[in-house]
């Protein structure tokens, strides 16, 4: 069996490249594939070259004023296209710059490794969206503590108690990305032919009349070869009789990340809203009816779960619910009051050492190696900075959202004591 080694730069889909394109897609710091074959919309309308790009830098159009062709040939688009071919920083893509020199391997490496082959299209440019990643709405049922209104309709009376009464008069509890509400997909339909990738997300894209629209349609043209994957909270998985399960089971290569950032009481502070039974319920569920889908856990890493992440994935390996490998950390970097590097020393080094005996654990449990690069990354990003001068800040939050959700900190997370 070959095994997958996420860290590697060899192409997926491995094609002939030029001197030129091996550079390209190997060794340069700027070049990324996305913006030749992507376009990524929030639920608010701003388009962007992909998710991971900075919000204002990164903004190239705008999926509620122009079409996406306008979007696609747009000068922000030309711009970004014409900085990373000539090595040339663009502040768009900071937080894969950043990633790099954290030794994480960004989703500018990811994304040359895994949409490589489209290097021949750079002199074309032909508007082929083969990778979507189209928050349709922030429809939500959770109101994550690293979330916020723009990604979550939960968020919208917490948002307004905290903001005041001008803010909610100038926003509404659902945003939709597109002109109208069909709009976009609509713009998507012609977009079927040529599509291999789709990443569903939210919003709580399980619980979005567009995502079942497009997996029905996909089905209805037995395009089952389209690879999907997902980001989802995973706290429901059927919407009006329509069982996302049953769907999956159709597709070829089915991926899903769940947010999942603990288990029990921390899990459902973290993620307000979510029921941890249900949960688990849904993870037993899936096993029994589509066991082919590749399920791993995907927990946004903040100072919140930091201390909690070894326990529940081991739990979750030793249940059986997952492989040691079914773990790829997000390390949070926004809003930054969250982020691991806000920890004092003393903690830092427990965590540190707290991670390294996990990592002595999946030693010889994790071939891919995709949970283990995540728990060095976290040493290493945490490590590198010291943001103790928001930790002020982290509990002024904490202690306003504790107030207005009628949640306290203490009785969930007592191990932040540490951080007073």
């Amino acid at each position: 069996m070959t095994q997958y080694c996420y860290n590697s730069t060899d192409l997926v889909r491995p094609v002939e490249l030029t001197e030129r394109e091996e550079f390209l897609l190997r060794d340069s710091k700027t070049f990324c594939i996305y913006p030749w074959i992507h376009i990524h919309a929030y639920p608010t309308g701003e388009a962007y070259p992909c998710c991971h790009a900075e919000m204002k830098p990164g903004v190239v159009g705008n999926c509620r004023t122009q079409t996406l062709a306008e979007i696609w040939s747009g000068e922000p688009m030309q711009q970004l296209r014409a900085d990373m071919l000539n090595e040339t920083p663009n502040a768009a893509c900071t937080r894969c710059y950043e990633q790099e020199l954290s030794g994480f391997f960004s989703g500018r490496r990811s994304a040359n490794k895994h949409h490589g082959h489209h290097i021949k299209k750079l002199d074309s440019n032909p508007f082929e969206m083969t990778y979507w990643d189209i928050r349709f709405s922030n429809l939500c049922n959770l109101k994550c503590r690293s979330c916020g209104h723009i990604f979550s309709s939960q968020w919208y009376q917490d948002q307004a108690k905290l903001a005041g009464p001008e803010w909610k008069l100038r926003n509404s509890v659902l945003n939709s990305a597109g002109r109208t509400e069909t709009d976009i997909w609509q713009q998507l339909i012609p977009h079927l032919d040529f599509v291999e990738q789709i990443y569903f997300a939210g919003g709580e894209p399980l619980l979005m009349e567009e995502h079942y629209n497009i997996l029905e349609e996909l089905v209805r043209r037995e395009r089952f070869d389209v690879r999907l994957i997902y980001n989802t909270n995973f706290t429901h998985t059927d919407l009006k009789g329509r069982s996302v399960f049953e769907y999956w089971r159709q597709f070829k290569s089915v991926a899903v990340g769940a947010s999942l950032d603990g288990m029990g009481h921390p899990a459902e502070y973290i993620r307000k809203g979510t029921r941890w039974y249900d949960v688990v319920q849904n993870r037993h569920k899936m096993i029994a009816i589509c066991p082919q889908v590749d399920f791993y856990i995907s927990p946004t890493l903040s100072i919140l779960n930091a201390w909690h992440l070894p326990d529940f994935h081991k739990e979750w390996v030793s249940a059986g619910l997952i492989g040691a490998q079914d773990l790829n950390v997000n390390i949070l970097q926004d809003p930054p009051y969250y982020r691991i590097d806000i920890a004092p020393a003393e903690y830092k080094q427990r965590l540190e050492a707290k991670y390294l005996k996990h990592l002595d654990w999946m030693s010889d449990r994790d071939p891919l190696g995709r949970a283990t690069q995540g728990f060095r990354s976290a040493i290493q990003f945490m490590q590198a900075t010291d943001n103790t001068h928001l930790i002020d800040t982290f509990w002024r939050k904490t202690h306003e959202l504790d107030e207005i959700r009628n949640e306290s900190w203490l009785a969930v997370l007592p191990e932040l004591e540490a951080l007073k």
